[in-house]
């Protein structure tokens, strides 16, 4: 676990002079609702009690420096030109967002900034947007600027869109700010209206690291959007109301499934069909039907597996692995797919036998190792005290 003094005492080190506070932003799971943030509809996400973390001090001039203790790497730039590094990838995280509040007119000093973390990076729990809103939120607190939560999601996603070149949904930059401990958020994409739902107590969320890295920016995830627009496109020819496949129905995408390439229709059919399985899932919960609820997480694995084709064998095996063990109600692949992680719900008396045995079996069957997070619904970005 990150040490909060070491950070403190790093930044005194490296700058010269403590910072003036630190504060943090955590990782996400997505319980289920995958690729659907994007077509405006539902997810059911939690914040994760392990966070990316920012110690910040304003400078006197209009110098950005911003280190990684992760990555033990240091880059400048300053405000008056922010443009890609491309020797630094991580730190285009940072620069966007920089320039997305410059874009805002708002006013900006210089800053040093060291940033350390607990998301692990490409295991699909949002390390990227736990750093966007950390760094936007620590520019926000040394700037006096007022940006609500919602402003601030919203500004860091339009960072990693239009500067690191990703099209992502607004989930994860939304729980990165908005978490609420002890929740899940039943999350309406469209309009950003969402309601907390309880995690019973008796149940726990368990994330296996799959130990397969990947980069959603040069994978299929920007293609597999296309997709979608592609099938909203086509099936306007009959359903000239619909603005995304949120105001598609499973009886109206398969009525007309002959307006689609067969693989677009794959692809939409998943997404369809998991916008209903997420607001299943949520009532589910609310009434503590978790067996109905472990159901809907495997079938929604089964779609991703081969309606949108982000599973890798690497994930199958562990969600067959996971379904098989005592007390696990259901497991799934979460984030974007294409590696990183998947997410259990798991009986909370069972959790450290099913961890030892999930990791064991996976040992086993592909001789690759895993890591477990056992995660606690955490609140979103805050100023955290040091001592």
């Amino acid at each position: 676990m990150l040490n909060l003094r070491q950070l403190h005492d790093a930044f005194a080190t490296r700058f010269g002079a403590p910072p003036a506070f630190v504060v943090r932003a955590p990782g996400r799971v997505n319980l289920i609702g995958e690729h659907t943030d994007y077509n405006e509809g539902f997810v059911l996400p939690i914040a994760i009690d392990r966070a990316t973390f920012v110690a910040a001090r304003a400078r006197v001039d209009r110098t950005i420096r911003v280190h990684s203790a992760q990555l033990d790497v240091e880059d400048r730039f300053s405000l008056d030109r922010i443009e890609h590094n491309p020797d630094q990838p991580w730190s285009n995280y940072v620069r966007g967002v920089v320039k997305a509040i410059r874009s805002r007119d708002l006013p900006l000093s210089g800053a040093d900034l060291l940033i350390d973390s607990q998301v692990p990076l490409g295991a699909g729990l949002s390390s990227s947007a736990a750093l966007e809103v950390a760094v936007a939120y620590a520019l926000q607190l040394l700037n006096d600027l007022d940006l609500l939560g919602e402003e601030l999601a919203l500004l860091a996603q339009g960072a990693e869109q239009s500067f690191v070149g990703m099209q992502c949904g607004i989930m994860d930059q939304f729980m990165a700010a908005l978490g609420r401990a002890g929740h899940a958020l039943l999350l309406d994409c469209r309009d950003l209206s969402y309601r907390p739902i309880p995690i019973p107590l008796r149940a726990r969320v368990v994330v296996c690291d799959s130990g397969v890295r990947h980069s959603l920016v040069a994978s299929e995830y920007n293609e597999r959007r296309a997709a979608c627009e592609q099938a909203v496109q086509l099936l306007r020819a009959r359903l000239p109301r619909i603005s995304a496949l949120r105001d598609v129905t499973s009886a109206q995408l398969e009525a007309n499934a002959d307006l689609l390439p067969p693989v677009v229709h794959r692809r939409a059919r998943h997404v369809v069909s998991e916008i209903e399985r997420t607001l299943a899932a949520a009532a589910a919960l609310e009434r503590g039907d978790l067996a109905h609820f472990g159901a809907l997480m495997d079938a929604s694995h089964a779609s991703l597996r081969d309606d949108y084709e982000v599973s890798i064998p690497e994930l199958d095996t562990l969600v067959e692995i996971a379904r098989r063990l005592p007390g696990c109600y259901g497991s799934r692949l979460t984030g974007g797919g294409f590696g990183g992680s998947t997410v259990s719900l798991v009986e909370e008396g069972a959790v450290d036998r099913f961890a030892a045995d999930l990791v064991a079996g996976y040992r086993e069957r592909l001789g690759r190792e895993a890591q477990v997070l056992v995660c606690t619904p955490s609140e979103g970005v805050s100023r955290v005290a040091v001592f």
